[in-house]
């Protein structure tokens, strides 16, 4: 490492280890069986001690580290000491080393806005941990693989939960890291749980394969939780050859750069900007693209509402196909921001 690494490397490579951080103590805490869980505003809109205990690591740890970014986080904690052991100051060397975009080279700490979402998903996270306690299975398994339905369908609801940590400048997300907290449980005894991926626009993006879904077949990634007759209409307007039905906006942009999905929508006002900032910084840095409905951009200022109103729309390529595909109906029915 020449020199020392621009502002938003450290920030990253800081990100990187708080977001790690972040995902054990979402395994840790559906491991006890006690999630804590509360109801924000409806049966759909839930907080676990999962997400207060990983947002205050996220934030606390960063806020050390950068003590004038804003930070915006999801959930709304009342203001409190920080146990010491949430703390994370790492960083990743081999990030550090890598060459920061000449664009961002000189970026000060007040001009960055972090969102986070610290777990992503907590619908699925809680149907999971349901699932394995109330049958009596009681947590993930530490001696090989239990194939039966009871596991299959628990990991199937953990492999939408995420952490997400995005970074925005002047209104746009430039960097992104995502944790999966329950990435690999197929391996079995062993194997270790989680992965982590982040990029940065004009680096690229690291720690997973990207691909495209093969040939010219149309798969769309939707919410499995959050549907309406909007949302479906707007999907089969896609004249989709498949739909797929996921919890979590960060998983469902994972959908798209492995090649899963090939476009995400989701008509609706129900994400928040703190669900796709680290997404779109991801994906803009394979060249993808997120958008509304009506193929605007979203903007994720310190001062912006957190809701994204009009919906959203990302792809990996042919983005203008499916902004053409929505229907009017559907635009009347949102809002553009």
């Amino acid at each position: 490492m020449s020199g020392n690494p621009a502002l938003v490397m450290r920030l990253v490579a800081s990100a990187y280890t708080v977001a790690e951080k972040a995902g054990a103590i979402v395994r840790k805490v559906l491991n006890s069986g006690e999630l804590g869980i509360v109801a924000k505003t409806g049966a759909n809109d839930l907080q676990t001690l999962a997400d207060r205990l990983a947002q205050q690591s996220i934030c606390a740890s960063l806020s050390r580290c950068f003590p004038k970014i804003t930070i915006i986080g999801e959930e709304d904690l009342p203001a409190e000491e920080i146990q010491e052991d949430l703390i994370e100051n790492g960083q990743v060397e081999a990030i550090l080393h890598k060459s920061c975009p000449e664009e961002f080279g000189a970026l000060k700490e007040e001009e960055l806005v972090v969102w986070v979402d610290p777990l992503d998903g907590t619908k699925e996270y809680t149907e999971a941990s349901r699932c394995l306690h109330l049958q009596g299975v009681g947590q993930i398994p530490k001696k090989g693989l239990d194939t039966s339905q009871t596991y299959n369908t628990a990991f199937c609801l953990l492999d939408n939960v995420t952490v997400l940590i995005g970074i925005a400048y002047g209104g746009r997300p430039i960097a992104g890291v995502i944790n999966q907290p329950f990435y690999n449980y197929q391996l079995g005894a062993g194997a270790a749980l989680g992965r982590t991926m982040w990029g940065i626009v004009g680096l690229g993006a690291f720690g997973f394969q990207l691909q495209e879904v093969p040939g010219d077949r149309r798969i769309v990634t939707t919410t499995r939780s959050h549907s309406n007759k909007v949302v479906t209409d707007c999907v089969n307007a896609m004249e989709p050859h498949e739909v797929i039905r996921v919890g979590g906006a960060g998983n469902k942009i994972i959908q798209l750069v492995e090649g899963k999905a090939s476009a995400y929508v989701f008509a609706s006002p129900g994400c928040k900007k703190w669900d796709t900032c680290a997404p779109e910084a991801i994906l803009h840095a394979v060249g993808g693209k997120l958008t509304d409905m009506y193929g605007n951009a979203y903007h994720y200022d310190a001062d912006v509402k957190h809701m994204n109103s009009a919906g959203v729309l990302a792809t990996l390529c042919n983005h203008e196909y499916y902004v053409s595909r929505v229907p009017q109906s559907v635009l009347q029915a949102l809002k553009s921001d």
